[in-house]
Order: C-alpha cells, then structure tokens, then sequence
C-alpha cells in the first residue's frame, strides 16, 4: 500500500478539520460573556427567538437591571463590581435552570427568556437582592426586573415592554420615559 496518497488526501482534510473546530470554538467563545459565562446579546437573541417561536404562550421575557452598580464599582472597586455580575449570573442561570436562557446584554443589564416563569419572577427578585459575599465584606445588591409576554410580540418589541417595566419598578423611577 503507497501512502502518498493518503497523505496528499489527509494532510489537508486534517488541516480543515483542525481549522473548523478552532473556528467554533472561537465563535462560541464570541457567544459567550467571559466574565459570567452567559451567552451574549448575539446569542441570546437567537436561541431566545427560537424558543419562543416554539412556545409563545409559554414564555415571559425578563429585563434586569442592576440598582446602583456605580456605587458598588466607586466604593468598592472594580473587582467587587465583577463579583456582583458574576454572582447576578450565577444567581440568574440557576433560577432559569434548563427550562430558559440567561444572558448578559452588556453593562450591569441581564436578560432571560423562561418558560412558565410568571409565578416564579418574585423568587428571582428575591434572590437578586442577597448579598454578594466579597473579601471579608457582603455587599448589599438589588436588581429591577421587567417582564413581558411576548405570545404576539417580536423578541425586540417584548425586551421593549420588559425595559418600560424594569425602569417603572426602580427605586425612585421617575414617570419620564427613559431615553
């Protein structure tokens, strides 16, 4: 048996082969938050479309927003800030578990899309409002959460109503419309 051709046929199907799975790893690394882990605004918006195409009665889009993170961040610094998002994430998948989706959308701004979710909302506002253990310290957090539900809604149009939710249940929300 010669092996030059094999070795001219597989010598390249193995570069190809090393190169896609670099690329799909690169590309669900860009899918990814690094610092929480939880998908980004791409992949969210994505895998949240699907799952609401599939189950539209079912699922309650969520906002949530971090209360005050500045003050976190200026008080205690920048490493606290980042335990607070990871603890938020944490906090976040755990409560979706496998019946929903967490992301980060940037910032201190989280969303989810969840299956029969709505009688569970007041647990993720409770458990958003522990404090994050930091050092020696306990930080004191709070989160806004909005929800929508998105059954004849596009996924932009229910974050929308899910943002006007959030920004009405913010300590000392204004009546103003953000933005």
């Amino acid at each position: 048996m010669e092996l030059a051709p094999l070795l001219v046929a597989g010598v390249p199907l193995l570069g190809w082969t090393t190169h896609s799975t670099v690329l799909a790893r690169r590309l669900a690394t860009a899918r990814r938050d690094p610092l929480t882990g939880l998908l980004t605004r791409d992949g969210f918006t994505t895998r949240a479309e699907r799952l609401i195409r599939r189950h539209p009665e079912r699922t309650t889009v969520l906002l949530i927003d971090l209360d005050d993170f500045k003050a976190v961040n200026d008080t205690h610094g920048h490493a606290a800030g980042d335990a607070v998002l990871a603890a938020t994430a944490r906090r976040l998948a755990t409560w979706c578990g496998t019946d929903g989706i967490a992301a980060r959308l940037g910032g201190d701004e989280f969303a989810a899309v969840v299956l029969d979710a709505e009688h569970r909302v007041p647990d993720l506002n409770d458990l958003l409002h522990h404090p994050v253990p930091f050092g020696t310290e306990l930080l004191n957090v709070g989160a806004s959460v909005g929800t929508s539900h998105p059954a004849t809604l596009l996924l932009t149009e229910a974050l929308s109503a899910a943002d006007r939710q959030m920004y009405a249940a913010k300590p000392g929300a204004r009546t103003a419309r953000r933005r």
